[in-house]
Formats: C-alpha cells, structure tokens, sequence
C-alpha cells in the first residue's frame, strides 16, 4: 500500500501541474480569438440601430448576448442594456478601457456611436474560471475516490490478507497459542475461523505428540536403566569365571571367550550409559550437583578409566575446581574411550591456568578428524565419516554427552586438529 499512496500523490501531482498548465496558456492576452465575433456582433447592433435611429426604446427587445451603448455626438446615452454611470460615456473612455466601439452615420452625418460596454474577456474570464473550478473539483473529486477506494482495500483485503500471511507464519514458528481474529466484514472473513480451527487442532497435535515423545523417552530411560543391572550381573559373572579359569589348565580357549564376553559386556555398558544419559537430558532430568574439589581428582579419574596405561599425564596445579566429581567421570570416560576406539596410540594430558578455568587438553596421536566435520562430532548421534566406515561400535553419543556435562558445570569442551592427532581441550571452572 506504501507503493499505492506514492502513485496517488504523483497521480494528484501531475493532474495539478496540468491545472496550472492550462490556467497559464488560457490567460487572457492582448490578441484575443473572441475580438472578431465582437466586431461582428458591433457591425449587427449599428445597422438595427441606423434602422431604428427615429426610436431607439424599441432596440431593447433584441439580444445579442453582449451589452452596449447607443450615444449621441456628445456622448450622451440614448440606450444601453445596462446602467451607465452619470448615464453618459465617450469614445475617449471607450478606448481607454478597450471597449470596441463605431460610429452611427446616416446619409453622410454623423448621429453619434454604438459602443460595446465588455471587450470579450469579462465573459472568457468567467468560462476559464469556471473550467478551472470544474477542474479542480473533478481532479479532488477523483483523487478523494481513489483514496477511498485505497483504504477499502486495506481494510478490507490488504490488512485481512497481511493477518493471514502473519497467521501463517507463527503457525510455521510453532506459535499455536495466538488466535487468529475474525473479522467477517473483510473479504476473507469467511476463512478466518477455519484457520482458526486449523490452529488448534494443530496445537492439540502438536501437545499429543510432545506428550507421545515424553511416554517414549521416558520407556527408553526407564529400559535403559533396567538393562543396567543384568549387564553388571553379566560383567560381574565373567570377571569371576575368568578369576577362576586363570589358574586351570586346558581352559585357556573358555579364558579368552569369558574375556571376550566382558568386553562385549562392557560396550553393551557404556552405550547404555550414554543412551541413559542422553535421554535424561531431553527429559530435563540430566542433574549435575557442582561442588569444590581438588584438582587431583583428575589424576584419578584418568587412573581409572586408563586400563591400558595409554595416557601420560603432566602434574596438575594445585587449585580447587567447581565440579560435579561424578559427572567429570562420565566427561573424562568418554574422552579416553573414544581414543581408544579411534586413535589407539598414546595420550598427552597437560594443564594449564587460564583466567577462571583449569585447561585440561587430552591429545591423541591418531588420524585426527576433518576439519569440516569438527563443528558436528558434538552433535547427538553424529559420528564421524572415517569412524562410521571403521568396524569400532559406537552411538555417537559420547563427546555429545561430554560436551553437554561441561556446560551444564559452566564449563567447555572445545574439539581441535593438533599437528597429526585429535585434541580435546576441557575448560574447567576454578571455586
């Protein structure tokens, strides 16, 4: 509509340069078209009036459309279509206002003289005014109907149609709580209530199906739990049977099988684990309880999940971390798992301070991971193209877990390319 207001103010623009443009070239000039038609009229007066000379009161009943005066030789008036001041008018005055005029003669003598008491622009002046005021009305008259006609269509089609359009994108935003006004006067009134209803039956299947997701994350923690206990059980019962086959002999062949059966076991764990855990986290319920610990938890930690003795660890400062110590178990787990899984050569761990957080960079010495796909290996199921077509197991769980355990204790998780080798820096607040 913006468009529309500028066209009609150029379109009342236009029409009143063309006003103007006629009131210019219609002025009146000293050459004047309708002079001939008035030296016609005069001729036609002054031959009645040479036929009438004997009574003049009878030239009354003629028009001609134009007033005039019948004088004498003195300037005295005999007759006149109008009254004339002091009833008296020369041909001097005549020519002063431009009057056309002509002497009245008869066998010779001179009678006295016809003068016309308008020089023909009295009434062209009155015919250009009167075209102009048409004009002007016309020109406002026309511009007042399209600018009506412009806000009945904002009313009634364009603010209808732009609510819509509105409407509809809230609707693709997933904004299901707003109405939409009904409004019937407008052209499409008639559809309003319909998209309404659309709009709520939208909501209601958009909140059965939040609540459908809730029933079927909240199923997946729930198994994910309960298949906790058997694997344990499972892991449990080999880590015995092979305690006690270690020391039979001929049983060597049930001692590596019992072997490989904890090791499934143990993956059967942690990706149960991490399915645990990332459930909880879509459900709201991934707790993390932040205390003061001392720094040298970390070196446990990396004792504990390095059961090949792969990593070799710098001495960490001495400084108090806000931490959650079992959560920072899962973060650290996940980090040494994957470069097992993937790199299989050593880990460097170094520390460093910087301003409020303890770096802690773990870096393995394997292929490392395209630096396209650096922004999404933190993703929830993403795994990396190499580590997709490797035979390791894997959910792509890990460093998505990891990653969303540093946040949540204020913290980061930043993967980087370092040389040859795959780095993971931790960003872990001081107290």
């Amino acid at each position: 509509m913006k468009k529309y207001r500028k066209v009609l103010i150029a379109s009342g623009a236009v029409y009143l340069l063309g006003v103007l443009l006629f009131a210019l070239f219609t002025m009146p000039g000293k050459e004047d078209p309708d002079r001939e038609a008035l030296v016609l009229k005069l001729n036609e007066i002054v031959h009645i009036v040479e036929e009438k000379r004997n009574d003049p009161g009878s030239l009354g009943g003629t028009e001609y459309g134009v007033d005039y005066a019948v004088t004498d030789t003195l300037g005295e008036v005999q007759f006149s279509t109008v009254p004339v001041e002091n009833g008296r008018i020369s041909v001097e005055t005549a020519i002063k206002k431009g009057y056309p005029y002509r002497y009245i003669l008869v066998d010779g003598r001179l009678l006295g003289c016809v003068i016309l008491l308008d020089d023909g622009s009295a009434q062209f002046a009155k015919l250009r005014i009167r075209m102009l005021l048409g004009m002007c009305v016309f020109g406002a008259a026309l511009i007042t109907a399209a600018g009506l006609f412009g806000m009945y269509v904002t009313k009634r089609i364009y603010r209808p149609f732009r609510e819509l359009k509105d409407f509809a994108g809230r609707v693709a935003e997933g904004k299901l709580d707003e109405p939409l006004s009904m409004d019937r006067s407008n052209m499409f009134g008639a559809f309003s209530e319909s998209f309404d209803i659309m709009r709520e039956e939208l909501r209601t299947a958009r909140i059965r199906e939040a609540d459908l997701q809730k029933r079927e994350k909240e199923l997946v923690a729930s198994l994910s739990h309960d298949l906790k206990t058997p694997i344990t059980g499972i892991k449990l019962t080999s880590e015995l049977l092979s305690a006690k086959l270690a020391h039979t002999p001929g049983m060597e062949d049930y001692t590596e099988k019992i072997a490989n059966i904890y090791k499934k076991a143990d993956q059967i764990d942690v990706l149960v684990s991490d399915l645990f855990s990332a459930t909880l986290e879509e459900l709201g319920e991934f707790k993390v309880n932040c205390t003061d610990e001392s720094s040298q938890i970390l070196t446990e930690i990396l004792k504990k999940y390095d059961d090949k003795g792969l990593v070799q660890a710098q001495d960490v400062p001495e400084v108090l971390i806000h931490i959650d110590p079992r959560r920072m178990h899962q973060v650290i787990g996940n980090i040494i798992s994957n470069s097992y899984k993937y790199a299989g050569t050593g880990i460097e761990v170094s520390y460093r301070l910087v301003e409020e957080y303890l770096e802690m960079s773990v870096r393995d010495f394997g292929p490392g991971v395209p630096e396209e796909e650096l922004g999404m290996i933190l993703g929830k199921f993403y795994r990396g193209k190499k580590w997709a077509e490797s035979k390791e197991e894997g959910s792509g769980l890990g460093l998505y877990i990891a990653s969303t355990l540093m946040e949540k204790m204020d913290g980061e998780l930043l993967p980087s390319n370092e040389g040859r080798g795959f780095k993971i820096t931790l960003m872990i607040p001081l107290s």
